[in-house]
């Protein structure tokens, strides 16, 4: 008997509506075992698939660590849990909601700070005026090194974000920050300003699977079937 495939689906949110609805198009109704919160679920048409619905920062370690085959989560949460080549796992689609850029922001005031040279140039100073490293807050920690190792920026420190990651200048607990936005206007609102080349990544959400079911017949039925929803709206 072949073992069942496991499909992790987001768990709440806009996130949730967005992929279900998508799912649905596409012939693949998600059917929830048991209460309409349940988290265990089926697809009708697909027998051999097991739907477990997480949060989508569960489901990118989730393919991580191997416990499902294929997800829906945001590109930010599967490259931060999995830098490149380190796990096998391959994005089969880009699903085309749930955009958002992974941002580097710094206060609106450093008038003369406008690229990751300009905040290099800040993080020496910083440095030998106060003796400490300047602080980034974020949610994203691998991310941001792997980003600030590419453009030459060593001088910092990361704070780790528990809140919102965007008040962390006003309040005092770091300098500057990497976060996620859509539209720019909370940075705006906090008296942020996006680096000129401080884009770490245009985000979106996205089905991926572990490499080794790629070539699973199941994964490239829902491959064709969203893509061809896609089609549809396109036309």
């Amino acid at each position: 008997m072949t073992a069942k495939l496991t499909l992790a689906m987001p768990s709440k949110g806009r996130l949730l509506e967005a992929a279900e609805a998508r799912f649905e198009q596409a012939g693949l109704a998600v059917i929830r075992d048991g209460l309409e919160r349940g988290y265990q679920g089926r697809i009708a048409a697909l027998p051999d698939v097991e739907v477990t619905l997480l949060s989508a920062a569960e489901i990118a370690q989730a393919l991580k660590d191997g416990s499902v085959a294929l997800g829906v989560t945001g590109e930010d949460l599967l490259r931060e849990a999995v830098p490149d080549g380190t796990v096998a796992i391959e994005v089969v689609l880009r699903l085309g909601f749930g955009h958002a850029d992974v941002v580097v922001a710094v206060p609106q005031c450093w008038l003369d700070v406008a690229t990751m040279a300009d905040l290099d140039d800040v993080a020496v100073a910083y440095h030998a005026r106060h003796g400490r490293r300047l602080k980034v807050a974020t949610k994203y920690p691998a991310l941001t090194r792997r980003w600030f190792a590419e453009k030459g920026v060593t001088g910092y420190r990361i704070v780790e974000s528990a809140g919102a990651t965007e008040g962390a200048p006003a309040a005092g607990t770091a300098e500057a920050i990497v976060d996620i936005t859509t539209t720019g206007s909370t940075l705006r609102a906090n008296r942020l300003k996006v680096l000129d080349d401080g884009v770490i990544l245009k985000s979106e959400a996205v089905l991926a699977a572990r490499s080794e079911h790629l070539g699973h017949p199941v994964v490239a039925m829902i491959r064709e079937r969203i893509e061809a929803v896609g089609s549809r709206q396109s036309a």
